[in-house]
């Protein structure tokens, strides 16, 4: 079963940087294959084609050479290099040997593998490839821009006694001026085809922590994590940085439920962050498998009730508001602070009153905001 990886995960050490004035971005449509993705973004260049694992776009068919060709950009065009492949690389059917320089809409064949070359420009997006893959190909290419300038707006959704009294802390939430990359899901998206995951996490911290600063002196922020932070080295280093910008804001870090696969690793992880003064919330509880055995066994000082449990609440049959209540008092039992998140209107913050949650989130509270709307 011949294949198509449509772009292999990138380390820091290998990306390129592309002009923060590039205007066009070139893309390869597959032809006559069923593949997982139909389009493939040229980025970074050089960007090499082949069957071994590491080529930009790795081609699962034994009719091509391991590393089979190479694409670059020169003055704004493409250009084409054959690497001496066995099967030979095609240009509109004629066999190529010398660097070649491809047009919108030539057909390219890598042995048995064919691609069209399209150009995407955001001026004219609709005359060439979808618009909507033009704006993700764009914001591709202004991912680098972005981390580079550290170009992000932290926004802030305050954490509130249950009653509404008082606020008690803020959630970090990623926001940016950037074209195409404006949220969280948007930035994350472009970052996990470069594999900048964890970079792009780690980021967002350390800039929601720096413009937390402007809030008055003891408030509490809340930061997230990236699941893969959990698998990779590096999580405990990115908090003492974090520590070393601030040694008295209160801060706790935010792990989703997905991310907790073991009891003693979140034990670890929970004694290390008390060594630096930094608290630790489990986010999402009950939006996937309920991590029981953790919550037992390396008890949180947080745990956020999902959305999905707690929206119509006040609604919801009585079996299942005595169920939410049977968990929150589990969790009260083992001296955790359950958080309602996601609630939107006066009647769910009652429900979740008298349930027994011990803090709230959501728009009934406020919506995310940059700290001079809850400064002055």
């Amino acid at each position: 079963n011949d294949s198509v990886i449509p772009m292999r995960p990138l380390s820091t050490s290998t990306r390129r940087s592309v002009s923060s004035d590039t205007k066009s971005v070139w893309i390869l449509e597959s032809i006559g294959q069923q593949l997982s993705e139909s389009l493939t973004v040229v980025y970074p260049v050089p960007f090499s084609i082949g069957r071994k694992a590491g080529c930009s776009l790795q081609l699962q068919s034994r009719s091509v050479s391991s590393h089979h060709a190479d694409l670059t950009i020169r003055d704004s065009m493409l250009w084409l290099i054959d690497r001496q492949s066995t099967n030979g690389t095609y240009v509109n059917g004629s066999r190529v040997s010398d660097m070649t320089a491809l047009r919108p809409d030539d057909v390219v064949q890598f042995a048995d593998i064919a691609f069209r070359v399209r150009c995407a420009d955001h001026a004219t997006a609709s005359n060439t490839v979808a618009e909507d893959l033009c704006d993700q190909a764009l914001a591709l290419v202004q991912f680098d821009r972005m981390m580079e300038k550290r170009l992000v707006t932290p926004f802030f959704q305050p954490i509130v006694s249950m009653d509404g009294s008082s606020i008690q802390g803020y959630e970090v939430l990623a926001r940016s001026r950037m074209f195409g990359l404006e949220t969280s899901a948007a930035m994350f998206g472009a970052a996990t085809k470069l594999n900048m995951q964890v970079e792009l996490s780690q980021m967002l911290r350390w800039e929601g922590i720096r413009e937390g600063l402007t809030f008055p002196k003891g408030s509490h922020i809340y930061v997230n994590t990236h699941p893969l932070e959990l698998e990779r080295p590096g999580l405990l280093e990115s908090m003492q940085s974090v520590r070393s910008l601030t040694a008295e804001t209160p801060i706790t870090l935010e792990v989703h439920e997905a991310a907790i696969t073991s009891a003693p690793q979140m034990f670890e992880l929970r004694k290390s962050l008390r060594d630096l003064n930094i608290k630790i919330a489990y986010d999402d509880f009950g939006a996937g498998q309920n991590r029981l055995s953790e919550l037992v066994n390396a008890a949180p000082d947080v745990l956020k009730f999902d959305m999905g449990l707690i929206r119509g609440i006040d609604k919801g049959p009585a079996d299942r508001v005595k169920v939410l209540r049977s968990l929150v008092q589990v969790v009260l039992d083992l001296g955790v602070v359950p958080l309602a998140e996601g609630v939107e209107t006066e009647e769910e913050a009652a429900t979740c009153q008298e349930i027994g949650f011990q803090l709230a989130q959501g728009y009934y509270f406020g919506r995310p905001a940059p700290p001079s709307k809850f400064i002055g």
